[in-house]
């Protein structure tokens, strides 16, 4: 049986917040280990962006050549280990097999090897002001709030990776008429209303109907034919279906500049849940799955207090308990969806240990979900 190996992520950013990459963090007792798991993920592997992929505490060497590395796929190469045997044997092994690199930990001043293509440089900007120097374009790690971000693009840095975004955003405020519109539709969905009522509704907003009708037909929702209104929607699909594709309209419709990490997280998560879960659940709380998940960070994406609105769109009790009090049993997976964007592997590790999900499984579910959250915002 293979070592256990686990994978976190996070997003990378650059100065306007736009999602520019995906980071993977690999937690693995040795390289074999890391090579196994990835080579695994080729089917659900994500394309829509870069992937950076860090080796975490290990150092990099040759053997990580075993893997069949995806044309997207960038391996980290952390400063410390740039005078390692191990990993000065790697280098030219990538460079000839086409593998991009980029730098971690770099600090203003490191010599680094030269006839290599540093396109990104990760730097500890807790430690480290952006530097004219810096072999490639240089990303913060370590901002603790959206201010520091901030301030960290002014001082010089091009990005960011991490979770920096999830913290120091706006206090509540009144809900825009655009997103109490689609409060005001999935309510009157999860209702089971009559369907002139919310097509009234959809009609008021041309961009909106037009939306939720290219995510139904997007490949992630599988149909055999092309859904050609809301009406036709409902026959096909029914009402419960269209309450989580709803949901997802509201998640993605926030139109401010650092949506876009917001949106892939939240995404990510809800079908990251749908698919872990779907081995606990009745396959009728599948979409419910995805949209407690979907909606873990609606407060925060929207400016308004969770309460409020759940309390408009009359959720199911499952979906609330789990949002509002991380109770019930929707909140383990909400838990572990979490667990997947920390650097720390042993809280990821413990909460699999107690729902007896493996390893393999969680790794699948993240690079799938960060798949299909990325296809959503291409």
């Amino acid at each position: 049986m293979a070592e256990t190996a686990f994978l976190t992520r996070e997003p990378v950013v650059n100065r306007n917040r736009a999602i520019t990459a995906n980071r993977l963090i690999a937690h693995a007792p040795n390289i074999a280990a890391v090579v196994e798991m990835l080579n695994g993920l080729g089917e659900t592997w994500p394309t829509h962006h870069p992937i950076f992929l860090c080796l975490g505490k290990l150092v990099p060497m040759p053997e990580l050549m075993k893997w069949q590395a995806p044309p997207n796929a960038m391996v980290e190469i952390p400063v410390q280990a740039l005078a390692h045997p191990q990993t000065q044997a790697l280098l030219p092994q990538l460079r000839e097999a086409g593998v991009s690199v980029c730098l971690s930990w770099f600090a203003p001043g490191t010599p680094v090897p030269a006839g290599y293509d540093w396109r990104f440089v990760l730097m500890d900007s807790r430690k480290h002001q952006a530097s004219s120097g810096s072999p490639g374009i240089a990303l913060a790690w370590g901002l603790p709030n959206v201010d520091a971000f901030g301030q960290a693009v002014q001082a010089g840095y091009d990005g960011a990776s991490g979770w920096f975004f999830l913290h120091g955003n706006q206090p509540p405020k009144q809900l825009s008429p655009a997103h109490a519109q689609l409060v005001r539709l999935i309510g009157l969905v999860r209702n089971n209303a009559d369907i002139r009522e919310i097509e009234a509704v959809l009609r008021q907003d041309v961009a909106v109907s037009y939306k939720l009708l290219r995510y139904i037909n997007s490949a992630g929702f599988g149909l055999m034919c092309e859904i050609q209104s809301f009406r036709h929607a409902v026959s096909i699909l029914g009402y419960a279906k269209l309450h989580k594709w709803l949901s997802l309209l509201l998640v993605t419709a926030n139109r401010d500049p650092g949506a876009p990490a917001m949106m892939q997280t939240s995404i990510s998560r809800g079908r990251f849940m749908e698919e872990i879960g779907a081995a606990f659940f009745d396959k009728s709380e599948h979409d419910n799955l995805f949209i407690t998940g979907a909606f873990s960070l609606l407060d925060v994406m929207l400016g308004t207090s969770m309460q409020s609105l759940l309390e408009e769109m009359s959720l199911p009790a499952a979906v609330s308990d789990a949002l509002l009090l991380d109770q019930g049993a929707y909140a383990p997976f909400l838990k572990l969806a979490k667990k997947c964007e920390s650097f720390d592997p042993a809280a990821l590790q413990k909460q699999a240990a107690e729902l007896q999900i493996a390893p393999e499984q969680i790794n699948r579910a993240i690079v799938g979900a960060l798949g299909f959250a990325d296809s959503l915002q291409a």
